[in-house]
């Protein structure tokens, strides 16, 4: 029973994260054999100020 959690910023639709979880339990299954029907994904949406890269927080890059 895979679960995936996709950790990304805000502002993709409703449309996009729906075209996401689709495209994304298509890849779980052809490539573990999972039945499409026990996947799980999981989007989770981060605030910029809550993560940084290289020693910068992601909302002071420009």
């Amino acid at each position: 029973m895979p679960y995936v959690t996709v950790k990304m910023l805000p502002g993709r639709s409703l449309e996009q994260k729906r075209a996401l979880i689709e495209k994304v339990t298509d890849a779980v299954s052809e490539t573990t054999n999972a039945p499409k029907e026990n996947i799980t994904v999981f989007i989770e949406e981060m605030d910029a100020t809550h993560y940084g890269q290289a020693g910068v927080m992601h909302a002071d890059k420009k």
